[in-house]
């Protein structure tokens, strides 16, 4: 669902109110956070969605590595997962959903987890997805509202997975391209975020539907600054930009586009296919990640180790006039 729409839909509901909440849905952050101790929180998701690819192996993988990648966010250790299936009984033959949970099973069990049960439903589109619980330590949260002016910004995955799929679908996108982002989606954010960890983040998000600007903008409305982005160091997928310029774009970025048209400012040197990828909705997309000045050399370094993107692509100011501003 578009972002303006959720809103609307969410405004009115009340809030949930507990001393253990630490993170509920009202933050806009990438999971729910609840105290059980002093020492002890649990981080709790849920993501699910039709296939974006035609291999059911590799759909569970990345819906699988997409769910996930809340809980690495906020600095979580995920412990135990479950499916959720919508299957399109007597349309597809039983060893599809094989496929699709033995890939979501792979990258759950890559990522130290367990799977203990799920829950299926007779439906007319497939869709696959997993709720996922991981324990964090409340003094440790790494939430999306601890950016602080003067710090750094990191992004771990290259963007344009929307444009991409959407290419696939239109026979736009070459055998080179599809492979490169499918090998992206199936990449857990876990390395990323143990090194955000080590390195001392203030702040983190990952890069789903609301496509970067989206993240970025409520990360800075979260934080109470703006984010300056630097669009010429930003990572991009193989052919992101071909697809762009081809109108190869999914309606969730004519979405994003509307709904942040009053919240970043664009410079006038940003080219419209640039633009293109920054609303981009991602599926299973890096961390954009914030440290302090003194830790981003460090980080650099140690991201380059392993071979993630390791360019500085953007830095945290004092609340301007806008939330997000790119160059």
């Amino acid at each position: 669902m578009g972002p303006e729409f959720l809103a609307k839909a969410l405004k009115t509901l009340p809030q949930s109110s507990h001393p253990d909440l630490l993170v509920g849905f009202n933050k806009a952050d990438d999971a729910g956070v609840f105290r059980i101790n002093d020492d002890l929180a649990l981080v709790q998701t849920v993501d699910f969605f039709p296939p974006i690819v035609d291999d059911p192996f590799q759909f569970g993988q990345i819906a699988a590595a997409n769910a996930l990648s809340d809980v690495f966010a906020m600095g979580g250790r995920p412990l135990t997962a479950m499916n959720i299936v919508g299957f399109p009984l007597g349309k597809m033959a039983p060893g599809i959903l094989t496929e699709i949970l033995r890939g979501g099973s792979e990258k759950i069990e890559e990522a130290g987890a367990v799977i203990v049960g799920g829950h299926s439903i007779k439906d007319q589109e497939l869709k696959y997805g997993v709720a996922v619980t991981g324990v964090v330590d409340p003094k440790k949260i790494i939430s999306n509202a601890g950016a602080q002016a003067g710090d750094k910004i990191f992004l771990t995955k290259p963007l344009g997975t929307g444009l991409v799929t959407t290419g696939i679908k239109r026979g736009a996108a070459t055998d080179e391209q599809a492979t490169a982002a499918f090998e992206q989606m199936a990449i857990l954010n876990q390395r990323a975020a143990e090194l955000m960890i080590q390195h001392r983040a203030h702040a983190a998000t990952d890069i789903t539907g609301f496509g970067l600007l989206g993240h970025a903008y409520e990360m800075a409305s979260a934080s109470g600054v703006t984010l300056k982005l630097f669009s010429d160091r930003l990572p991009l997928l193989p052919g992101a930009l071909e697809l762009a310029e081809k109108k190869m774009i999914p309606g969730g970025a004519k979405d994003n586009r509307n709904w942040l048209s009053d919240k970043v400012k664009l410079a006038s040197s940003v080219h419209e296919q640039l633009q293109a990828v920054m609303f981009d909705p991602q599926t299973s997309g890096g961390l954009l990640i914030v440290v302090g000045a003194d830790d981003a050399r460090s980080l650099v370094t140690a991201l380059d180790a392993n071979r993630l993107p390791s360019v500085v692509v953007g830095s945290v100011e004092t609340r301007g006039e806008h939330a997000v501003v790119v160059e």
